[in-house]
């Protein structure tokens, strides 16, 4: 038997080789008109937003040289160039808080509700008109809801108000009471509330909070709901285990960008509110304030250092509102890479 030599061939250095063509694709004319065009309106977005902020940071200088920390603890409004503790935004910036979350707290459910019913629920014929109904509520304007709220809301929400402090006023954010302590039944004492402003703030962050909600909902995997069906789950079986984990970001997003709003409605809350400048913990008792309402109430009656303490309240708001809507926009990016679901 004769011995062979078998001759060992190594593999080709395939790092050394150059591509047969670039994969890079030649740059056409309207590819760099849309770059162009794309680049320009983030650029002119950002520059507006920064030049709001040193806009409001430049004329509320003076007011906040002049207040110092205490600017942040002070409740009551009556700003005088040189006393610093005569004016701040303790109360306003509690009833501006106070209104957004009990307006989260109707819309919330809401928004959920609603998104899960026109992504899940309804029938093809019937959805497309839904969601034109819901987007078409956030063009209703502000007055119109601030209207509702005062000619109608107000008087059909007194009784419930009334009754929830007859029978819950046990918690004291439910209590009416006046300054000796006494409890108030009266109805006057439960008009212009912060829970009146609240219920009509949720209807006008609904749409928005809905809409992301729903386009979160509706991108949930295909393969995954089928799985879910064709091993037996119910419906709500499938929405709990694959729909609302993989919403979960666009639920928390909508959640926070309709706060955002809620923070820095106007016309609604100044049409609907008794302004006062003392925290008021009892959201069923009349008068709250905010800091938008504030502006629109002071503004025309301001001499130069009061246009200073209220572009001082604006930038604080403006400041809360920029960081909430950042932290929901950041939510709602990653809520895409970041689904899952519990098979």
């Amino acid at each position: 038997m004769s011995d062979s030599v078998t001759e060992v061939i190594p593999p080709a250095d395939c790092s050394s080789q150059a591509p047969v063509r670039s994969l890079r694709s030649l740059p056409v004319f309207s590819d760099r008109v849309f770059r162009t065009v794309c680049y320009a309106a983030g650029g002119v977005t950002v520059a507006i937003m920064l030049a709001v902020g040193i806009f409001l940071t430049a004329r509320g200088g003076q007011a906040l040289a002049t207040a110092g920390p205490s600017f942040l603890w002070t409740q009551q409004w009556e700003p005088v160039q040189g006393a610093s503790d005569s004016f701040g935004i303790a109360a306003v910036l509690f009833g501006t808080v106070t209104i957004a979350v009990v307006a989260l707290g109707f819309s919330f459910p809401l928004a959920v509700g609603t998104a899960l019913l026109i992504s899940e629920v309804l029938p093809e014929a019937i959805k497309r008109p839904m969601i034109t109904i819901v987007d078409l509520m956030a063009a209703v304007p502000s007055v119109v809801f601030g209207l509702w709220g005062v000619q109608f809301l107000q008087a059909n929400v007194i009784p419930v108000s009334q009754w929830i402090s007859t029978y819950v006023g046990w918690v004291p954010i439910f209590a009416v009471t006046g300054d000796d302590g006494t409890r108030l039944t009266d109805a006057s004492a439960f008009t212009s509330s912060a829970l009146i402003a609240g219920m009509v703030v949720a209807l006008m962050v609904l749409p928005t909070q809905t809409s992301i909600m729903r386009e979160a909902f509706s991108q949930a995997p295909v393969g995954e709901r089928e799985g879910a069906l064709a091993l037996g789950s119910t419906r709500w079986g499938m929405i709990r285990t694959v729909v609302l984990p993989f919403g979960r970001g666009g639920v928390i997003g909508g959640m926070m960008l309709g706060l955002g709003r809620a923070l820095g409605e106007t016309i609604a809350v100044y049409m609907i509110i008794s302004p006062i400048f003392t925290i008021n913990w009892q959201v069923l008792k009349t008068g709250t304030n905010s800091v938008s309402a504030l502006i629109a109430l002071r503004y025309g009656e301001s001499n130069e250092f009061g246009l200073s303490a209220l572009m001082a309240a604006g930038l604080a708001l403006f400041l809360i509102t920029l960081v909430i809507n950042f932290s929901a926009s950041s939510i709602v990016a990653r809520s895409r890479s970041g689904a899952e679901s519990n098979g």
